[in-house]
């Protein structure tokens, strides 16, 4: 009887633990967000798109404050918003099962009129912007071509799309001049490498702005106070993005000229306010965001008061120029949308929903540096558990892109995974943007060798510094960040004691195969073309080495995902299977690449923690 009851107490005591575990985690990942802010034209209401109904949606809040009001209750996820100059019609962007063949809706701001405007089916629209007179709007569409995303009119009224400018590879609407006759047109011919370019709305004329030896990229383009004159991010002939202005004159552009420039930060961005005289700059220094305001005749620029969080996503300028909306967020900060008047003081407009959770217990991350196998300094963020010591149980967290950064924003599975004892270290590895030109192309192609090799140096410096136990090494990350994962316990079978595959590449092969179109077309510069180099692709490719692995797995997918479709989790699962490596698989019905829905952002998180928590042991 007394071993019986014990054995009961402990089964007891174990299942409330698994059920305290499910329950705190879970509070975790129902955090909100609310992001993508767009000004009523009278500047007294605000759009923006936030998950607290459990997916992304559209919302509108007076500027001045106050409740919320719902838009739209759509079953798919809102990924893009923007309100008309008139202020009759709201665009959105939605993505049917969270796939990437998004459709272009319009809907009245009282959610009335909700009506699709393009075709539907399998092709991919990307919202663009507004005409001046709200009757249309210019969006990418690669309906004429699988590969290839062109830019079109799409009238309101009538739902008839013409094409204004067709592209090898893919393109995107970045402005529209105020006149309404020309738009930025921002083609990508393969990633780290595109142009700008000015098109005639009326469809023919073409000016490219940013004629360069290449690679170099461009970015956050718009239009000056007159069309022949635009202001751009770039890094021509230069390590790090600046502010470029360019003036053109005869139908002829002139030079890029560099207006502001940092050697110790990237400019991220820029935003001009409705008289094009005036904006802010946001600058990247080595992940933080910092911002300064910007009087574009002699390009003064002045820095805004001390941010209230780490990162500045968005900034939205109200068409009367009275406040700007800034999208914050910060390691101990909810994505939510803040209010300032000039940039001398900000006030919250937005409170997302985190119930049980207090912020200010939410760990800060520290800065880390160190060395690459060959001498290269490599960085990243370090989340250290507060309730454990050194060594620590930890957990390697690689970004996707491979061109994204890791920043030390808010991060549900990190916090997560510290409040259970484990540290996270989420490095930037080479093939990292943020750290200039040079530094984002040295994974490129037969390069990737060095960005594997990068996984064993993070390690070997976590513990040689004594921030990491050996023994208790895990790894994680999702879409490229997935490949990393899938690399690491290849090439490194004995270094990790368990790891997390999300949607990540296992097969180049049939990643070029079976993704979209324009995405392998833009994406034989970064891994390598399948048509000249299979050989290289097939060594780069974790499917091939599969008999190397002893390292239990985690792998989720969404069953939409059409970036980095079903079938490379599906290899992974059932080449593990057959040679009885542990491994649980996870599939979303209802995601594509990446999960937006909060149900299955809460199992995602409760399974990362609970599966990296029983083979670490923190």
């Amino acid at each position: 009887m007394k071993t019986t009851a014990l054995l009961l107490s402990l089964f007891l005591a174990a299942a409330t633990s698994a059920d305290d575990l499910e329950r705190s985690v879970a509070l975790m990942a129902k955090t909100g967000s609310a992001y993508a802010p767009s000004f009523s034209p009278d500047s007294s209401r605000i759009a923006f798109i936030t998950n607290i109904s459990g997916s992304p949606q559209v919302w509108i809040i007076p500027a001045a404050g106050g409740y919320p009001r719902q838009v739209t209750a759509l079953e798919d996820p809102v990924t893009a918003m923007l309100w008309a100059p008139r202020g009759e019609w709201i665009a959105i962007q939605v993505a049917p099962g969270g796939g990437l063949n998004s459709q272009i809706y319009v809907v009245r701001p009282d959610g009335t009129g909700l009506r699709r405007l393009t075709a539907g089916g399998k092709e991919n629209n990307w919202l663009g912007e507004w005409t001046p007179d709200s009757k249309a709007l210019v969006i990418g569409s690669n309906q004429r071509s699988g590969d290839s995303v062109d830019s079109w009119v799409l009238d309101i009224a009538s739902g008839e799309m013409r094409s204004i400018a067709q592209s090898q590879g893919i393109s995107v609407v970045l402005d529209i001049s105020v006149d309404g006759r020309y738009a930025l047109i921002d083609r990508l011919r393969n990633r780290g490498d595109n142009d700008i370019y000015r098109v005639s709305m009326a469809g023919g004329e073409e000016i490219l702005l940013t004629r360069h030896t290449p690679p170099a990229e461009f970015d956050q383009a718009q239009f000056g106070a007159t069309p022949d004159v635009v202001y751009m991010t770039g890094n021509p002939d230069r390590d790090r993005s600046a502010l470029l202005r360019v003036r053109i004159a005869g139908g002829k552009p002139g030079p890029m000229e560099v207006l502001a420039s940092r050697t110790d930060a990237e400019l991220a961005g820029i935003t001009l306010d409705e008289s094009r005289a005036a904006g802010y700059l946001v600058w990247n220094v080595a992940g933080r965001s910092e911002v300064t305001k910007l009087v574009v005749d002699g390009a003064k620029q002045s820095k805004v008061t001390e941010l209230p969080a780490d990162i500045v996503a968005d900034i939205e300028v109200a068409r009367s120029g009275s406040a700007a909306a800034f999208v914050l967020s910060g390691s101990n900060r909810i994505v939510d949308i803040w209010i300032t008047p000039d940039g001398s003081s900000f006030r919250q407009l937005t409170f997302s929903p985190h119930p049980g959770i207090d912020l200010s217990s939410f760990v800060r991350p520290e800065l880390v540096t160190y060395k690459a196998h060959d001498g290269l300094e490599l960085s990243g963020w370090l989340y250290r558990p507060r309730d454990a010591k050194p060594p620590y149980a930890t957990v390697l967290s690689f970004h996707g892109g491979p061109e994204g950064q890791e920043r030390p924003t808010f991060n549900s599975t990190y916090q997560a995974l510290a409040m259970n004892g484990m540290a996270v270290f989420a490095p930037n590895v080479r093939g990292s943007a943020g750290f200039g030109k040079k530094f984002v192309n040295l994974d490129n192609g037969a390069l990737r060798v060095n960005g594997v090799r990068d996984i064993k140096a993070t390690t070997d410096h976590l513990v040689t510094a004594g921030i990491s136990d050996p023994k208790r090494l895990g790894i994680m990350g999702g879409s490229y960040g997935g490949y990393m994962v899938m690399a690491g316990v290849t090439e490194y079978p004995d270094l990790f004691a368990a790891g997390a595959n999300l949607f990540g590449i296992i097969n180049f092969e049939t990643f070029f195969k079976h993704s979209e179109p324009w995405m392998a077309a833009i994406s034989t510069i970064e891994y390598g073309n399948p048509a000249t180099e299979a050989a290289m692709l097939r060594t780069l490719s974790p499917i091939h080495k599969v008999d190397r692995i002893r390292t239990p797995l985690l792998v989720l997918h969404g069953a939409n995902d059409t970036n980095v479709p079903v079938i490379e989790a599906e290899q992974t699962v059932e080449s593990l299977k057959k040679r009885n490596v542990p491994v649980e698989y996870i599939l979303f019905p209802d995601e594509g690449h990446g999960w937006r829905k909060t149900p299955n952002r809460i199992r995602s998180t409760v399974s990362i923690v609970r599966f990296f928590k029983e083979r670490l042991k923190p």
